[in-house]
């Protein structure tokens, strides 16, 4: 599955749902990554101060990547979304 985001809230949102999904605690990731729950837990609600190398190390735990692209066409209510 590919999902597109465009905040942080969207990232904490798509890392959540494959935690979830690989039926894994916050505690699992956390022991996975060496990273604290806490800082799991932040991030999945949103948190815009994580660095890119915590997300990083996240997704890799996840067996996710990130790709970077030219945004798409958006409308209103996708622009509101990152605000």
């Amino acid at each position: 599955m590919t999902a597109l985001a465009r905040s942080a809230i969207q990232v904490g949102q798509i890392i959540q749902a494959h935690r979830k999904a690989q039926g894994l605690s916050q505690t699992d990731l956390a022991l996975r990554t060496g990273l604290r729950q806490e800082l799991i837990s932040r991030i999945e609600n949103g948190h815009e101060g994580a660095k890119v190398g915590t997300i990083c190390e996240l997704l890799a735990a996840l067996d996710l990547e990130m790709t970077i692209g030219p945004r798409t066409k958006s409308s209103a209510a996708d622009i509101r979304d990152i605000f």
